[in-house]
């Protein structure tokens, strides 16, 4: 009996660990209320890594003063044009990442003279997949479409500390090169000076002696 409770109890634990991760560590849906201003750009960033599908529906938040409209424009880290629109009320764009790095959304305003407000549903990874369309393609329900979303997170989660890791060891390769290239640079700076001040002795010294001072 002892030990069926602890399994439970450990079984219970990772499915709490799942969640609190899946809702807390990634960064998976995100929506957003943003004021543009009457003139100039207003743009969000999110670090995604490789290989994922990102959703986003964006909206003009109706205000008095008339109906307003807003171009946006997406862009990839490598400046690769993902979406463009202009002079819309409401729009939406969809892609999956062919590189990590920060996408890019930038909204602005054309010809008005009021401050816009607008709303933007951003979603990435296991948050902007369609569960109802898989869960009536395998005809799975309850406990079980659950368990596949816990799945599909924790193979985020997997996939997430990759791409950090990965990172870390770009970072530590660029660290250890940058400081290699200092230390040459120092015992150069430190060569440079010695030379200096072996000339400016030999100098004085040949110095001194036309002068017959010495």
């Amino acid at each position: 009996m002892a030990k069926d409770l602890t399994y439970g109890s450990g079984m219970t634990l990772v499915l709490l660990f799942c969640f609190i991760t899946q809702f807390y560590v990634l960064p998976l849906a995100e929506a957003v209320w943003l004021t543009l201003p009457t003139s100039g750009t207003k743009c969000l960033s999110e670090e995604i890594q490789a290989n994922v599908v990102v959703l986003a529906d964006y909206y003009v938040i109706s205000q008095e003063g008339g109906n307003h409209t807003v171009s946006v424009k997406v862009t990839s880290p490598y400046g690769n044009n993902l979406h463009h629109n202009e002079n819309v009320t409401h729009g939406q764009f969809a892609f999956t990442t062919a590189e990590s790095g920060n996408y890019v959304a930038c909204f602005w305003m054309e010809g008005t003279h009021q401050e816009t407000s607008i709303g933007l549903d951003w979603k990435t990874g296991i948050a902007a997949k369609d569960w109802d369309s898989v869960a009536k393609k395998e005809k799975i329900e309850g406990v079980e479409l659950e368990l596949r979303k816990l799945e599909g997170a924790v193979e985020a989660i997997h996939g997430y500390l990759v791409y950090l890791k990965d990172k870390e060891a770009r970072m530590r390769e660029i660290s250890e090169r940058t400081n290699g290239r200092v230390a040459w640079f120092s015992i150069m700076s430190i060569g440079v000076c010695i030379l200096v001040s072996i000339l400016q002795v030999w100098y004085l010294k040949r110095f001194f002696l036309k002068k017959k001072l010495i």
